[in-house]
């Protein structure tokens, strides 16, 4: 049996363990049922079979709700709760793929909108959380769970969103303003915090540079104004005049007076054959008006000033500095503060670095004092042993390593072998000569062996036959003391035919006995 699912939900657990008693395989539930065993040769094959069917959902459904076609009397207040349902299931599954969580449980509340009404809630949206391990989620995290389920539900805003942990510690509070006191005040010191550490780390790294790494540590205070400012003002240009309409009138008047006129009478309506006489002095008068009225566009310029951004009041750096160690005549380190001429250049960088302002009252503090003894200078001493530093010790480790490896190859794997080898060499030389013995005197009218520097071999025994007394010579053999008979070594030469391998062992026994 192979396990085909481990750390299974309970509702995971009876939906596959039903699947697998329909298709009437053999199963074996451990662990309290968290874990599901069966047959080895099929467990990829049902596991494709499982993924076929939605399975396992980690104990949620997602939108496989709708597969089911038995759906035609379904209701529509059904089917806005599968909705729901399924969407709940699929933000959990989306959850669960991170890697800090473990599991994940979503509720929607989404409200229908009444009929006849004119306002409209809100949704909203919780979340509870199962860590992987001992860890929690981290401000950034949780804000991206929160935009994660705000995406996928419309009209749900991010601040409207709870999440809880599985040890019931609030991350996200939910139903927040974001021109809430509490939250205004919680931005605003989140962005004092980053300022300041992003000052002080540029501080370090700057410095670092000229006094070396981990030699040099640097904290910013800062006082920030984050007050929101809106300004809106208006400017008119009085340069910028543009014609917008004229309008121009134009009246011109005659006037004309006569005196001592005749009365009104007939003789005066009669005609007169001398007109002019008896007529009396007359006046004219002659007016002239122009009205010319022009209309400017005056420009102007409207300015909506809002500030969010927090403006620096006051900076306070402090600025802590080592010192240097030089080695004295007995080979010990002694510690040398920094002179004045180097901090006052220290001091520049840094002021330079922050961007610092006396008129605000911007202050820089940097300090020259001895770092307490840490693991580094702990070790100090063993770096210069005999006058190594800790790059010789460590090769010359790497090196006795590696003899003490190649010495306990030679003695536990070639020294063997070695001695096998020798051990089979004059078994074989001697099975070898004895074969040539039994050779050589086998044969008929086969002469006397002799060996080197030997006489004449002795006659025959009295009483023997002529091939008899052929072995019955004593020969001499290279390699053995004294001398045998030739029968003997016919007789030896037959058993070390018949037995080579008790005959190789004889030998070898001799070889030891001799050593």
């Amino acid at each position: 049996m192979a396990l085909l699912y481990g750390e299974l939900e309970m509702a995971d657990s009876g939906r596959i363990v039903s699947a697998l008693e329909t298709a009437n395989v053999s199963y074996e539930l451990r662990n309290n049922g968290a874990q599901i065993y069966v047959p080895e040769d099929r467990v990829l094959r049902l596991r494709m079979s499982m993924a076929d069917q939605g399975l396992p959902s980690g104990g949620s459904i997602g939108y496989e709700i709708f597969d089911d076609s038995d759906s035609l009397g379904t209701t529509n207040f059904v089917q806005n709760i599968n909705l729901v349902r399924a969407l709940e299931g699929e933000l959990a599954r989306s959850i669960r793929t991170l890697s800090s969580v473990n599991s994940a449980r979503v509720h929607l509340v989404m409200p229908k909108r009444q009929l006849f009404s004119r306002e409209r809630r809100q949704p909203s949206a919780s979340v509870i959380l199962k860590m992987s391990g001992p860890g929690r989620l981290e401000k950034p995290q949780v804000m991206a769970i929160q935009h994660l389920v705000a995406a996928a539900v419309p009209s749900l805003a991010p601040g409207r969103i709870s999440i809880v942990d599985g040890k019931g510690t609030l991350l996200a509070r939910g139903f927040e303003d974001d021109n809430a006191e509490s939250t205004t005040a919680a931005k605003a010191n989140e962005r004092r915090r980053v300022f300041e550490n992003r000052l002080a780390r540029t501080v370090e790294e700057l410095l670092e540079r000229t006094v070396g790494f981990g030699k040099v540590r640097a904290e910013v205070s800062s006082e920030m104004d984050f007050d929101r400012v809106s300004t809106n003002e208006e400017q008119f240009d009085p340069e910028g005049q543009v014609v917008r309409s004229t309008q121009t009138v134009e009246e011109t008047s005659n006037t004309r007076d006569a005196e001592n006129n005749s009365p009104v009478s007939i003789g005066t309506n009669l005609p007169d054959p001398n007109p002019a006489a008896g007529a009396g002095a007359s006046s004219s008068a002659n007016e002239s008006r122009v009205e010319e009225t022009v209309n400017f566009e005056v420009s102007k310029k409207i300015i909506n000033h809002v500030r969010e951004s927090g403006t620096v009041k006051r900076l306070s750096v402090a600025v802590l500095v080592d010192g240097t160690r030089k080695a004295d005549a007995n080979g010990k380190l002694t510690y040398q503060p920094r002179n004045e001429a180097e901090m006052e250049l220290l001091a520049t960088l840094v002021r330079n670095t922050i961007g610092f302002n006396a008129d605000r009252g911007d202050k820089v503090d940097v300090i020259n004092m001895e770092f307490a003894a840490g693991d580094d200078e702990a070790e100090e001493p063993l770096q210069l042993f005999f006058g190594l530093d800790k790059n010789d010790l460590l090769r010359m480790a790497e090196i006795l390593v590696l003899a003490i490896v190649l010495i306990l190859v030679i003695l536990l794997v070639i020294r063997p072998m070695l001695s096998r080898i020798f051990e089979a060499i004059p078994a074989a030389a001697a099975a070898g000569e004895a074969r040539l013995l039994a050779d050589q005197s086998s044969g008929t009218g086969t002469p006397a062996l002799t060996g080197p520097g030997s006489g004449a071999l002795a006659g025959p025994r009295d009483g023997a036959t002529g091939e008899d007394e052929a072995y019955e010579e004593l020969i001499d053999i290279d390699r053995v003391e004294g001398r045998v008979k030739a029968s003997s070594v016919k007789k030896v030469g037959e058993i070390v035919e018949k037995h080579p391998d008790e005959a190789i062992s004889i030998v070898r026994s001799w070889m030891y006995q001799e050593s």
